[in-house]
């Protein structure tokens, strides 16, 4: 029993872990590359992936030291995924490092332009721009437009989600 409780995974890390397996499984919604057009490529999945880890973490923001904890075990899992990822893919141990600090720097910067970008609103404008500068990188973008209402309309669903629920590591999106 006393071992039971020592080793038990923390609430924060069990809602955070759930929280990434439902930004997973959005992420993975074959909407969001046939209908919204992001390129189905290693770097437009680490695009929409780190954009829906982001507005699950943006939602938890400045909503209480629980929703902290879980916001940054939803952030320590998918950095731990994308480690796991580099490895997947044939990345050496040597170079895993550098690529992770890239990894990091890059997502960081994504955090500060869609916070950017929401503060500008309801002009979209930069919000569209921004998913063009990362999203569609390498890519055509006219679905840009539309992609920045999925994402406005996936902020406004997660904002309407009791907070309880989220904390328990439940997600509930829209359709793609």
């Amino acid at each position: 029993m006393l071992l039971d409780r020592l080793f038990r995974p923390k609430p924060a890390r069990t809602a955070g872990r759930a929280l990434y397996a439902c930004v997973v499984d959005q992420s993975r919604t074959p909407a969001l590359y046939e209908v919204y057009a992001a390129p189905d490529t290693v770097e437009g999945r680490f695009e929409i992936y780190s954009l829906h880890v982001f507005l699950v973490l943006d939602r938890l923001k400045r909503q209480g030291a629980q929703a902290s904890d879980t916001a940054q075990a939803l952030f320590d899992t998918y950095v731990s995924s994308l480690d796991d990822a580099l490895r997947e893919m044939g990345v050496g141990d040597l170079s895993v490092g550098k690529k992770m600090r890239k990894l990091g720097e890059a997502f960081y910067g994504r955090v500060k332009s869609y916070e950017a970008a929401f503060e500008s609103l309801p002009d979209t404008a930069a919000l569209e721009a921004l998913l063009v500068r990362t999203v569609y990188a390498e890519a055509e973008s006219p679905a840009a437009p539309k992609l920045a209402a999925y994402v406005l309309a996936q902020r406004a669903r997660l904002a309407d989600q009791p907070l309880d629920a989220m904390l328990a590591g439940n997600v509930d999106w829209n359709p793609a």
